[in-house]
């Protein structure tokens, strides 16, 4: 098996970390660059940036702070929003960003996806999706943050995504997100299980048993939080070091497994 990844989610805005709860009581959490390089101390296996406010403002301050991370940082870094062209996905991987995800443009513009990976190789491309329960075994696809609904079938697209050519899906599930409550299990084992891609586990971790969780019951390749770090509740490290006792395989910080 495959050593399992652990991924803090860091979303920026105005050159800042900030964290809020149903896209309110936004809170900054600190530098990017300082937070991205703790992480990177505590064994983090990547890093996900999200640039909140890309359609509101230039991404000059942005790929800068992607720059000055990428000469502290020495693990992979995926960096998302407001990637609407090919020309997008060049100038943030050249500021050192190692993948790009895509989520509200590859559904609108799905040769994003394919241009893409044509390009630059499927291993830059991560589609981010936005999901919520609709019915029995039945999701839906939503885009702009969880707030417009596409009427699309989600195992519809996650397969139209792997044909496309992406390396990777980062799947959040709507219902989960923000409640602590754990993955959404029953969406991801239902993802997993129409792709052969790696799948992201995204949405939902409130404590530590929620990460071997998802790890035994479905074939998620990694697990992303972005509270439960950020507000020091659980340290990456102390996540793999439970992982490693349950005998899931991770990489150590210090060269383990």
């Amino acid at each position: 098996m495959l050593a399992k990844r652990i991924i803090p989610c860091l979303d920026v805005r105005d050159g800042k970390v900030v964290k809020g709860v149903n896209f309110t009581g936004i809170k900054e959490v600190g530098d990017p660059v300082e937070c991205a390089a703790e992480y990177n101390r505590q064994g983090a296996d990547e890093i996900v940036f999200y640039d909140i406010t890309a359609s509101f403002e230039g991404r000059g301050v942005f790929l800068d702070v992607v720059r000055n991370t990428a000469k502290q940082v020495f693990v992979p870094l995926t960096v998302g929003g407001g990637i609407k062209t090919v020309d997008d996905i060049r100038e943030t991987l050249r500021a050192g960003a190692d993948k790009v995800s895509v989520n509200s443009q590859a559904v609108k513009n799905p040769q994003l996806i394919k241009d893409g990976a044509d390009i630059f190789g499927s291993q830059c491309i991560c589609v981010g999706i936005d999901a919520k329960k609709i019915a029995d075994k039945k999701w839906t696809v939503f885009i702009n943050g969880g707030r417009v609904d596409m009427e699309l079938d989600l195992i519809d697209w996650v397969k139209q995504i792997e044909q496309l050519g992406a390396g990777e899906i980062c799947l959040n599930s709507i219902d989960a997100d923000g409640t602590k409550a754990g993955f959404d299990i029953e969406m991801l084992e239902a993802v997993c299980n129409a792709t052969s891609i790696p799948v992201i586990a995204s949405g939902g971790a409130g404590q530590l048993e929620h990460f071997p969780e998802v790890f035994e019951k479905t074939g998620a390749t990694a697990a992303l939080a972005a509270s439960l770090f950020h507000f020091r509740e659980l340290t990456v490290d102390e996540v793999k070091a439970e992982l490693n006792k349950r005998n899931i395989p991770v990489r150590t910080a210090f060269g383990g497994i």
